[in-house]
């Protein structure tokens, strides 16, 4: 099978021990470097030595059913540039601020006399 010239080795390496680590996770066998090496094996890739051992410690300790259920879940690592949280909370502060804004207005309102017109 002939593959796309954006795949690079590194990135058929790098996706064979993505693809060895989801299947040692569907059959519940503990990811380590020696399974991942194996399955890879088993496929007929070739990858540098070093790609079983990183992503077995990539995902040591990690819940992996978790990671899978996040992909995709809008998050990001870090605020925005300029932005100081996420954008819910922002949004959430922005109606807080709306309306203290629109309570004041209505207490002067009152204040002036024109208590049930606006």
């Amino acid at each position: 099978m002939t593959l796309p010239a954006e795949y690079t080795q590194e990135k058929v390496e790098s996706l064979a021990c993505v693809y060895a680590a989801l299947i040692l996770h569907d059959e519940k066998i503990a990811i380590t470097g020696d399974a991942i090496k194996s399955l890879v094996a088993a496929a007929n890739v070739k990858v540098a030595p070093y790609w079983p051992g990183l992503f077995a410690k990539a995902l040591a300790g990690k819940d992996v059913s978790a990671l899978l259920a996040n992909v995709g879940g809008g998050s990001s690592g870090a605020p925005a540039a300029g932005s100081s949280g996420s954008a819910p909370a922002a949004a959430a502060e922005e109606k807080k601020e709306e309306k203290k804004k629109v309570e004041s207005e209505s207490e002067s309102e009152e204040e002036m006399g024109f208590g049930g017109l606006f």
